[in-house]
C-alpha cells in the first residue's frame, strides 16, 4: 500500500522529507488501525533519532510517492455524525486529534455538540482550509505556520501543480490566526463592566440562530435565561423540564426530576447560580471546560433578549451548581 520513503533512509542520516514522509503515512495507518501501524511507528522514530544524531542533515527536499489517495477521507478529511452524549473532546479522542483541531474545523468554541450533526474531522492535528484564487503551498504555510513541504506531502499535491481553487486540503500541524478563530470579536472599547470577559455580539456556539420561535414545550418567558437555557438543551439532545421555576430554582428542580446536580462543569450542562438576576437567579450553558476557565452561553447576562457568551475562572466552579 505504502512505497518506500526514499533510498537515503538507509544512510546514517534522515532528510526532512523522510520525517514528514514517515510521520504523515504512520498517523494515516493509526487512524485506519492497519496491523502495520506500530512497524511504521517505530521506523518513523528511528528516523527520529537518526536526524536528532546526525551533524550534518543535507536537509534534501523531494517528494516521495506515499499514498494515491482517491478519495477526501484518504487525503485526511473524513467526516462524522455525532451520537447523543458525543462531545468534541470524546470525538477528538476518538480520531487522535485535539479537540481544539476539531472546533476549528467545525466553526466553533464549544465542546457541548447537538446529536446528528455531521462534523468535518481532520485525520492530523492542523488546519482544515479552502483554497482560495491566488494561494500556493508556501504562502499558506507562512500563513498558518507549518511547512511547505508538509502541505504538499500531507494532501498528495504534484511538484509544481497549483492548488485548485475551492477545493479543501489540510495543513498539518498548521495553527489558525486568532482573528480567523471560531468566535473571534475584534476589540471595542465598550466593556461591561464585571470581572468576567463576555461579547454581546457573538455566541460561541450555533446558537447564534435567530431563536425568534420557541420550541413546543418551552414555557419559560422569552428573551429570559431560562428560555434560553431550555432551548440549547434541547438542541443538545438533552432536555429538561418545562417548569423549573424561576432560575434560582432550577438546582432543586433538576434534583426532583432526577437530574444530576453538582459542582462539576462539564459541556452541555447548566450553570446555576442563585444569586443576582434581581432575586431570580441566573442559568446559562457551559459549552466547554479548560485547565483554567468554563466557557458559558447565555441569555440575559449582558441585556435583556441578547445570547452573549462568557468565562467564568474554572477556581470559581464551587460557587456554582451544574445540572447535567
Amino acid at each position: 500500500m505504502f512505497s518506500s520513503v526514499s533510498k537515503s533512509a538507509k544512510s546514517k542520516t534522515a532528510s526532512v522529507d523522510e520525517l514528514t514522509a514517515a510521520n504523515a503515512v504512520t498517523n494515516l495507518a493509526e487512524t485506519a488501525e492497519l496491523p502495520s501501524a506500530g512497524d511504521l511507528r517505530e521506523s518513523e522514530t528511528s528516523l527520529t533519532i537518526k536526524k536528532n544524531l546526525s551533524q550534518n542533515d543535507a536537509e534534501v527536499i523531494t517528494k516521495p510517492d506515499i499514498v494515491k489517495p482517491d478519495t477526501s477521507a484518504a487525503r485526511g478529511i473524513s467526516s462524522y455524525v455525532t451520537k447523543e452524549g458525543d462531545t468534541m473532546e470524546s470525538i477528538a479522542k476518538k480520531f487522535k486529534i485535539s479537540s481544539q483541531t476539531l472546533r476549528w474545523a467545525n466553526n466553533t468554541t464549544s465542546d457541548a455538540v447537538e446529536p446528528n450533526k455531521t462534523l468535518v474531522v481532520p485525520l492530523v492535528d492542523g488546519v482544515v482550509y479552502t483554497v482560495k484564487d491566488g494561494d500556493t503551498a508556501q504562502s499558506l504555510a507562512e500563513k498558518y505556520k507549518t511547512s511547505a513541504e508538509r502541505v504538499v506531502l500531507y494532501n498528495d499535491i504534484d511538484d509544481g501543480a497549483k492548488l485548485s481553487t475551492g477545493s479543501r486540503i489540510v495543513l498539518p500541524g498548521g495553527e489558525l490566526p486568532e482573528n480567523e478563530r471560531p468566535g473571534y470579536v475584534a476589540p471595542r472599547s465598550r466593556s461591561y463592566g464585571n470581572r468576567y470577559s463576555s461579547s454581546a455580539s457573538s455566541t460561541t456556539t450555533s446558537a447564534s440562530r435567530s431563536w425568534l420561535t420557541a420550541s413546543v414545550g418551552n414555557r419559560y418567558a422569552a428573551g429570559n435565561c431560562t428560555w434560553y437555557a431550555y432551548e440549547r438543551r434541547l438542541q443538545l439532545g438533552r432536555p429538561i423540564g418545562s417548569f423549573w421555576g424561576n432560575a434560582n430554582a432550577w438546582s432543586a428542580s433538576a434534583r426532583a426530576a432526577g437530574f444530576v446536580v453538582n459542582n462539576v462543569p462539564a459541556p452541555g450542562a447548566i450553570i446555576q447560580n442563585v444569586w443576582g438576576g434581581y432575586g431570580y437567579g441566573h442559568v446559562g450553558i457551559v459549552e466547554r471546560v479548560d485547565g483554567q476557565n468554563i466557557y458559558v452561553s447565555d441569555m440575559n447576562y449582558a441585556g435583556y433578549n441578547i445570547i452573549s457568551s462568557r468565562i467564568v475562572p474554572l477556581a470559581e466552579a464551587g460557587r456554582y451548581n451544574f445540572i447535567h
